[in-house]
Parts: C-alpha cells; sequence; structure tokens
C-alpha cells in the first residue's frame, strides 16, 4: 500500500497513519478526501505489530484498491516512516492543515497527547508552546494518577462527575502529584473529589505552565486521546 504515484487509473485513495507515544490512528480518504475508514487503538508500545494489523485490515476492507498513497505523522511517527521508506508529516504541520481546512476560524488548538502536550494558537501567526521532558498534564499522568487510585482512567472520569470538593494537587510532575495524593487518601478523601482535582490539576498545567500567561480565547478546539476520551477533563 505504497506511494500509488505514476499508476494511472488507480485511484487516488490515501491512508493517514498518526503514530503517537502510547496510540495508533489511521484514516482512509477516498478519491474525493471523505473519510471512508478510520481507527484509533493503544499500541503498548507493539508499534510495528499494531501498525501492521492497521493496515492489513484496511487491506482487508478495501480489496479492489490495491495500491494507496500513505503518509505518516506522530511523535513516534519518524522512525517507522524512515524504515519504510515512506513520507513523514511533521504533527505541527498537519494539524494547523487539518484544522485550518475541517474547523476555518479555529483561535487555539490545544492537544493532550500521551506523554506530550501542546497548544496551537493560530490568530495573528502560528505560535506553538509545548510541554518539555516531564510528562505532567499529559495522558500518561492520568494513567499514573488512576493507578494510584487502584482504578482506569474511564472509572476516574465517573468518579469525577461526583465531585464535591477540589484539592489542590501538583500536576507538572507524578512524583510530586503522588505526594499530594498519597496523603489525601490516607485521610479518606472521596476518590470523586481526588478524581476531579486530578483533572483540576491538568487543567492548570495546561494554563499556566503551556499557555504561559496567553489568554486562551476565541473559538477553541480540543484534540488528543485524554480530551476525547475524558469528559470530565474538558
Amino acid at each position: 500500500m505504497k506511494d500509488s504515484v505514476g499508476l494511472g487509473k488507480v485511484k487516488k485513495m490515501k491512508i493517514g497513519l498518526d503514530v503517537g507515544s502510547t496510540t495508533l490512528k489511521c484514516v482512509v480518504l477516498d478519491e474525493k478526501e471523505n473519510i471512508v475508514y478510520q481507527e484509533y487503538e493503544r499500541h503498548f508500545s507493539r508499534i510495528t505489530e499494531k501498525a501492521s494489523g492497521m493496515l492489513y485490515r484496511i487491506a482487508e476492507q478495501f480489496p479492489q484498491t490495491p495500491r494507496m498513497q500513505i503518509a505518516v505523522s506522530g511523535s513516534a511517527g519518524m522512525g517507522l516512516a524512515e524504515s519504510l521508506g515512506l513520507p513523514f508529516v511533521q504533527e505541527v504541520y498537519a494539524t494547523r492543515v487539518a484544522v485550518n481546512r475541517l474547523l476555518p476560524g479555529t483561535d487555539v488548538v490545544i492537544e493532550l497527547g500521551g506523554e506530550d502536550a501542546k497548544i496551537l494558537f493560530l490568530q495573528g501567526g502560528l505560535e506553538v508552546r509545548m510541554n518539555g521532558s516531564c510528562a505532567g498534564g499529559t495522558g500518561a499522568f492520568i494513567d499514573q494518577m488512576a493507578t494510584l487510585l487502584n482504578i482506569t482512567p474511564d472509572e476516574m472520569n465517573e468518579l469525577a462527575k461526583d465531585y464535591e470538593k477540589i484539592y489542590t494537587i501538583a500536576s507538572r510532575c507524578g512524583v510530586f502529584a503522588k505526594s499530594d495524593i498519597q496523603p489525601l487518601l490516607n485521610q479518606g478523601a472521596r476518590k470523586s473529589d481526588i478524581s476531579a482535582s486530578i483533572f483540576a490539576a491538568v487543567v492548570n498545567q495546561t494554563i499556566a505552565g503551556l499557555a504561559q500567561g496567553r489568554v486562551i480565547e476565541g473559538k477553541v478546539v480540543y484534540l488528543g486521546g485524554p480530551l476525547t476520551f475524558l469528559s470530565e477533563l474538558r
């Protein structure tokens, strides 16, 4: 399913494969660039195996289209693209192009990934703010806190719907957050309150750590797994 350039009458269907730090996402576009297939799953660091499985399922889904154009994106996608000789598209550029096309007029994009987070300010020229080497305020941070509470992130989301109180929890570093949460658990704090407090900590990290004082306003678009699947975080 490699690049179909020069294949004459073969339909120019396209595959976009995003290889993130914790998840794989793919879409298939028909010749009119309508989305006709999509998948989203965790790869558990088995990137080659999981990506191969996705592509095989696409081949089975479209047996009459033996060749497609493909491009790879994502924080963990460059190595895969280089190994297979596939075109790689930097994820910030891909995000900007997609948002401008599909959601014109967007002012701000907030994307929380598995291990990275970024804010794109699109008005008045592109400005990008990204987290550093620490995964604080990302999906990995939420996973760590859920493990500390002995629940899943989905269960954390459900518990947070019934919160009554928000505690101050550090979100820049998982170690500091654990030092805030463990005493709360020892004192019998409700898990619903702690769950909501963890989400609030992620929000504070996004606003204070990522935005760095720049006001988030206008038409805001949320991207990334945590903001897709965790309603209480949104």
